[in-house]
């Protein structure tokens, strides 16, 4: 199948879906249903390469699945815990993990071999994500902090202080200038300093979730309080709040590869574009 793209649908339940949409195509095929979990699942994480798939679940686990076969092909049970955020490095040869049981762990995605285990967080963390070189690992969690670490020494390098509720989220601009965090409101950090940048949002609920463009100019969020919301990072003014009349907040939000397009699933399992 030509100009073939493979896209994943996860609704905090323990199956989730692979979709392939040929270009931009007004129906998508799903290719296959992956069960195997005993839990709800949180979040999910291609390897570089696409060929693998990794799923991180409200059962303590993680698993590892073939895309081509939609097999499960290893399970890594090690957490004590439920585990809320999963993502693979850049170059696909380290792979974190962020759980309930109050740790971040760092593997060796191919032998799946425990590197580091930073158990600083006093609560459960709920998110994990690297920069885009590698280099540094962020945190966040139910401790109201965002922790920065250096992944070859193991160091942490910050803890960011400042939101007053869980934080739920982080994410690196593209160029790893800029880290962002989500909870009450966005905020904006310099991750080499470890030093606030702004706040952005924090009138418009609880955010449970964000994302940055492909251009890296802009930064979208989810909110409590129903609309998604996207703001201009050079001038960090906000650009547009988009569904205003939603009363249902977004778990999950992300841009199309060009940027055109803004998506965001919520709790009546609907995705809204």
């Amino acid at each position: 199948m030509p100009n073939t793209s493979i896209f994943l649908l996860c609704v905090a339940v323990t199956t989730f879906h692979l979709t392939s949409q040929a270009e931009v195509s007004d129906n998508a095929l799903r290719i296959r249903t992956l069960h195997g979990h005993g839990g709800s699942i949180m979040c999910l994480s291609f390897a570089p390469d696409g060929k693998t798939l990794v799923s991180a679940s409200r059962d303590n686990t993680v698993r590892f699945w073939d895309v081509s076969t939609g097999k499960c092909v290893r399970a890594l049970k090690h957490h004590t815990d439920q585990v809320f955020g999963v993502c693979y490095s850049p170059d696909g040869n380290l792979l974190a993990t962020a759980s309930a049981d109050k740790r971040v762990c760092l593997w060796d995605a191919v032998s799946l071999d425990l590197l580091n285990s930073y158990h600083e967080h006093e609560d459960v963390v709920r998110c994990v994500a690297f920069s885009p070189d590698g280099k540094t690992l962020a945190s966040c969690g139910v401790d109201l902090t965002v922790r920065i670490w250096d992944v070859e020494t193991g160091q942490q390098k910050h803890v960011l202080y400042g939101h007053t509720q869980r934080v739920q989220c982080v994410a690196f601009s593209i160029d790893g200038e800029v880290l962002a965090s989500c909870g009450d409101g966005v905020r904006l950090w310099d991750p080499d300093k470890g030093q606030a940048i702004c706040s952005l949002g924090s009138s418009l609920g609880h955010f449970e979730t964000l994302a940055f463009a492909p251009e890296g100019k802009r930064i979208a969020g989810s909110s409590s309080a129903g609309p998604l919301v996207v703001w201009d990072l050079e001038q960090r003014t906000l650009l547009k709040m988009l569904d205003k009349d939603n009363t249902l907040e977004a778990d999950s939000v992300t841009f199309s590869p060009d940027g055109k397009w803004l998506g965001g699933g919520q709790e009546q399992n609907h995705p809204r574009l």
